[in-house]
């Protein structure tokens, strides 16, 4: 009879553990949706200075660009790429003919004042680049962005 008072006392002593949690921090129980990482504000840095025509909000240009998903963790905050490509590859005479305001406004806004021949690194907080919606699939809702951009022509 003595045995089994202790028995008794740790089995309800580690059902009580196992009723709160065991002891973890976390408060709830259920999964939670990964965040996007974001950096706070829209930057740049322009590795080769260009000497062309600059970029204005009324332009047209030739752009060459590679976007990544933004990581605080990765050296270079270049996370998943998610696109690369040539805007008006064709300058005047590409079809479709894209403004440098017909992108998400980071992108335009760290575009403008770039001239021709420029190279930069544009950093997006998620609220310049697609927002709560994101991209289903390819870009979470209020992720950061990074381009590596190159203004090829200004016209």
């Amino acid at each position: 009879m003595k045995f089994k008072l202790p028995l008794i006392a740790a089995f309800v002593a580690m059902l009580s553990l196992t009723a709160c949690g065991g002891g973890s921090s976390g408060s709830s129980s259920s999964p939670s949706s990964p965040v996007a990482e974001s950096p706070a504000t829209l930057t740049y840095s322009e590795t080769v200075a260009g000497t062309g025509a600059t970029v204005a909000t009324t332009s047209y240009a030739t752009i060459k660009y590679t976007g990544w998903l933004y990581s605080a963790s990765a050296a270079d905050h270049k996370g998943t790429q998610f696109d690369t490509g040539t805007i008006n590859p064709n300058g005047m005479s590409s079809n479709p003919l894209y403004k440098v305001t017909d992108f998400v406004p980071g992108f335009t806004q760290g575009i403008t004042g770039a001239k021709a021949g420029a190279k930069r690194t544009i950093y997006v907080p998620g609220s310049l680049g697609y927002g709560a919606a994101g991209i289903p699939g390819k870009i979470p809702a209020n992720a950061g962005l990074v381009f590596d951009v190159e203004i090829v022509a200004v016209f």
